[in-house]
């Protein structure tokens, strides 16, 4: 029996307490029957295959999976959007995936907690590479057809998304799981085209022949956002003479004195050399011709670097001659590897010193800032390389079928040294781009694609970014430093898994045929029969008499279709548009990874501002981890159980709450085992409240506030005081503070402060006294407000709880009876300062007797005349009493209140002083009182009963506990 008494009482130093009831020998044992300890069948811990069944069943018993439709369908006054980022249909679900989902599911069960309709419809990105490679595997490309490649694709990413669904569900997420978008959908892609129209018709989507990152490993385009760096990349860097055939005018005038000058260059890419067409400068700089101390080779060079260059080369450089950049106008250059090509000297303001010679050679078909150079001066745009990353038939027979980034860079360099163009050559350790799939190195090669201009949506776009939040602030000024970066946004892939970009081409002039009269039909044909018609419609179906009349193009003969598929950037960005409602694509908060900033977050921001350019969006952006333990091993657990035990879905949604999204998230077996063990101390916490409202019915025996006592009163206060503040923080999509908050309130403001004040009236007074009622009123409310406040995060336990709770009919849930309730009525004056007062109090008397139980001593409590002793008065009516407020907050086993304390104090007594500054009335009465306690061992006897040291004589009870078991006969 012992032992299931132990059970049944539960929590902290209240489990302690029923033993040490219990285990007082034979007087105690008369008494046991007649103590209301708390009786409840909410078990202290479930663990194992219980636990995975138990979570199972409140889904179904509690309508997990008809939560959203009955919310979607409830009136409410305001609504919460929550735009959900498609995560990538290529794999089984991850960490970062329920990283994802149980933060976005927080924010929107405290929403519908609230009262507000959450509108969030999951959704998943369908297209790409990554699928597309998975899904053929080893099979490759050459030898299927573009149809058999998307049957494939689609079959995978369908496959995955069948798991990634299941789990997202298993793990509590609140969803219209019933109408989640798919990028691969019909009506989706028809939407996705009107965006790609609609900005088309505004002149912001055009065909170029430009330089872009090109992936050799996957032979397509790339974007900004689909590359990675490698900080480790080494790559053979080259210093270069370029012979100056034609001097500029001052170099001119000393032509006599020096012999041969060279302009020195330094690039990472020889490879690029071949395409070179100019050389550029820094025209407000200062350029030097020097002297190699060794050799006597004539070098020119931007001034500021002679000293860096002269310990690269390992020789003096002597200055002949100084002057201006702009003095360097009109010079012109011996192309170092083909003998008669000659290039300019141009200015250019990308040229850096920090770096380099202060010259940079100009290849216009590998790079941005080189192509901007060949635009301005009007230079030939020559691109050498071919889809795979080799040099073609332009680069000559010595170059031509070779890699630029292995053999065709060797021989380029051999080519150079040959020339005796090397000055230098050393390996440069530097951040490289890389295809973020395949995890190989891109080059930068001139194509025909097609592009976003994002130049002149950028002050557009920085201007909405200025009107949202953005947590962390920081990555406000990464997005604003990106879109800065990028004047253009290359949308054209070259595969064959993607939506088709509607245009078709003449087969003659190779014009494209793309205007809102044929995008509009193209997407009313995907809407009904899938983009995959692109490869199974003959093109009459989409170039129909009406579409070429209203075009005016000719026959549908002159022309054949383009086979190049939108970025799948694009086809994510554009979900706002399939998703929300056409009248009012209105988002409150978009929650993804800091990796998204480049991504997700930017593409939907291009795409919206067109369109709405005051459309509100709340960005939230959060830290999203690897893929480093399966989520399905945390909840189900692993092949060797006692490695990997199953800790159930609430564990890893606490473990996604108390993680900090804004920097490197942890998780392995010591955080998901303090996970555990913090969510069972909350359990223990839930139980004891549950055991100690045993029979209680908060609708029909709630005690009047007004009735209710003081401790009891401040307590209410108190839970008020905590549920506003878990309410700004889960506002705040804090919800680590959420998570401290709750464990600070049970830990120090109700099991070291509240419950060991409480147990002697609830176990010990009469069932329905008034005192016990104002105890059980308030327990109640607190279980309420707790059981609300973790619901978001931990809705099965939540729920489990309300299972139990006292106060509502069958079939209720918690979460269709909204967020936690409180009233104004419990802060009541002087309430505050009253508990506050009596806990100074007996915070002096305690450490006054450290290491003594209070329950031995009898308190004199001296208090001058004034409001301090009035608030204290308002606790204890009587001048001394064993069963007062005040001797419940003293724990002690009488208190007697006076203005001074007696002359005649016994010599065992311990006095302590202090004072309490009293601030009433938002500061207006201030007043500080002081304060003498003294405690005196207690001459009272121990009760059998209560334990407290209460009773006139040995081994009897005391007149409470009489009363009690007299009026119970």
């Amino acid at each position: 029996m012992l032992l299931v008494r132990r059970s049944a009482v539960g929590f902290g130093g209240v489990a302690r307490w029923g033993l040490r009831c219990l285990c007082s020998g034979d007087a105690a044992g008369r008494y046991q029957d007649t103590v209301l300890l708390p009786r409840t069948d909410f078990p202290m811990r479930v663990n194992g295959p219980n636990l995975l069944e138990r979570e199972i069943q409140i889904q179904q018993k509690c309508g997990f999976d008809q939560l959203y439709t009955w919310q979607r369908e409830k009136k409410a006054k305001k609504e919460y959007c929550l735009h959900d980022g498609p995560p990538y249909a290529n794999g089984d679900p991850h960490v970062g995936h329920a990283l994802n989902k149980i933060l976005k599911d927080i924010r929107n069960r405290f929403e519908v907690l609230r009262g507000r309709q959450v509108h969030y419809v999951p959704g998943w990105d369908c297209h790409g590479l990554p699928i597309e490679l998975k899904a053929l595997g080893d099979l490759g490309t050459n030898e299927l057809s573009p149809l058999e490649i998307r049957q494939k694709a689609r079959e995978f990413a369908e496959r995955a998304i069948s798991r990634q669904r299941a789990a997202f569900q298993r793990w509590g997420v609140m969803a219209d799981w019933e109408n989640c978008y798919y990028t691969f959908d019909g009506k989706y892609e028809a939407a996705q085209l009107k965006v790609f129209q609609e900005m088309h018709n505004k002149g912001l989507i055009y065909q170029d022949y430009k330089p872009v990152f090109w992936s050799p490993s996957s032979r397509t385009a790339l974007a900004e956002a689909e590359l990675e760096y490698n900080p480790e990349h080494v790559s053979r860097a080259l210093y270069i003479t370029f012979p100056l055939l034609t001097l500029p005018a001052e170099l001119a005038a000393k032509a006599g004195v020096w012999a041969h000058v060279s302009a020195l260059i330094w690039t990472t890419q020889p490879w690029t050399i071949p395409a070179n067409q100019a050389v550029c400068y820094m025209p407000k700089v200062q350029y030097s011709v020097v002297k190699r101390v060794d050799n006597e080779q004539l070098l020119l060079v931007a001034s500021e670097r002679m000293n860096s260059l002269a310990s690269i080369l390992k020789t003096n450089l002597e200055s002949l001659a100084t002057f201006t950049g702009s003095d360097l106008e009109g010079g012109v250059c011996q192309h170092p590897t083909i003998p008669s090509k000659q290039v300019p000297l141009l200015p250019a303001n990308h040229v850096t010193m920090t770096k380099g010679t202060g010259f940079v050679h100009t290849a216009p078909a590998h790079g941005m800032e080189d192509y901007s150079v060949a635009t301005h001066f009007k230079l030939p745009v020559e691109c050498m390389v071919d889809e795979e990353g080799r040099f073609t038939e332009l680069a000559g027979p010595e170059l031509q079928k070779k890699s630029v980034m292995t053999e065709g860079n060797a021989t380029v360099i051999s080519m150079l040294q040959a020339a005796g163009a090397v000055v230098k050559e050393e390996d440069c350790v530097h951040s490289y781009p890389y295809d973020w799939r395949t995890k190989q190195p891109v080059v930068i090669r001139a194509s025909k694609q097609w592009f976003i201009n994002t130049a002149s949506l950028k002050d557009k776009a920085k201007d909405a970014l200025q009107k949202v939040r953005v947590i962390p602030e920081s990555a406000r000024s990464s997005l604003l430093a990106m879109l800065d970066r990028r004047t253009y946004w290359c949308i054209s892939r070259q595969r064959s898994w993607g939506v088709p970009i509607p245009v078709f081409y003449h087969k003659e002039t190779g014009e494209p045929l793309l205007n809102k009269h044929s995008v509009t039909h193209i997407a009313k044909v995907f809407s009904e029969k899938g983009s995959d018609s692109w490869w199974t419609e003959p093109a009459e179906t989409f170039l129909t008499p009406e579409v070429l009349q209203k075009s005016k193009a000719g026959a549908v003969s002159d022309y054949v279709r383009g086979e190049d598929v939108l970025d799948i950037w694009f086809d994510s960005g554009a979900s706002w548009a399939a998703v929300l409602p056409e009248s009012d694509p209105h988002v409150d908060s978009y929650v993804e990874g800091k990796d998204q900033v480049g991504g997700w977050f930017q593409s939907s921001l291009l795409t919206i501002i067109y369109a709405n350019e005051n459309t509100h969006r709340g960005e939230k952006m959060s830290k999203s981890v690897g893929n480093v333990i399966d989520p399905d091993v945390v909840i189900n657990g692993g092949k060797d159980l006692s490695v990997s035990p199953p800790y159930g879905a609430d564990v890893l949604r606490w473990w996604v709450a108390e993680s900090n999204v804004f920097s490197e998230v942890q998780i392995g077996p010591n955080t998901l085992n303090a996970a555990k063990d913090s969510i069972n101390k909350l359990r223990n916490t839930l139980r004891f409240l549950l055991g100690n409202l045993q029979g209680f019915d908060p609708r029909s025996q709630a005690v009047d506030p007004k009735q209710i006592h003081y401790i009891d009163q401040f307590m209410l206060h108190v839970l008020r005081e905590f549920s506003m503040k878990v309410t700004d923080a889960y506002s705040e999509f804090d919800n680590g503070r959420v998570i401290r908050l709750l464990q600070s309130f049970i830990t120090r403001d109700l099991s070291n402060f509240y419950f060991s004040i409480i147990k002697d009236r609830l176990y010990c007074d009469p069932e329905d006294s008034l005192g016990r009622r104002s105890c059980q009123t308030v327990l109640e409310e607190i279980l309420d407000g707790v059981s609300r406040s973790i619901a978001p995060v931990l809705p099965h336990l939540a729920e489990e709880v309300y299972l139990h709770a006292p106060g509502h009919d069958e079939g209720d849930t918690l979460f269709r009876s909204g967020w936690i309730k409180t009233s104004s009525v419990w802060r009541r004056p002087g309430l505050e300062e009253a508990v506050e007062g009596a806990c100074a109090i007996r915070d002096s008397f305690l450490s006054s007797i450290p290491g003594r139980n209070a329950a031995e001593y009898e308190l004199i409590i001296a208090i001058e005349p004034g409001l301090f002793f009035e608030l204290m008065e308002s606790l204890q009516e009587e001048p001394t009493s064993t069963c007062s407020q005040l001797t419940e907050l003293m724990m002690a086993s009488r208190t007697t209140l006076a203005s001074s304390l007696p002359r005649d104090l016994p010599s065992d007594a311990i006095t302590s002083t202090g004072t309490f500054l009293i601030n009433l009335e938002g500061g207006m009465i201030r007043e500080e009182s002081a304060y003498i306690v003294a405690a005196i061992p207690t001459s009272l006897s121990h009760c059998p009963r209560c334990r407290r040291y209460t009773s006139d004589e040995p081994d009897c009870l005391c007149p409470r506990c009489q009363t009690v078991l007299e009026n119970a006969k």
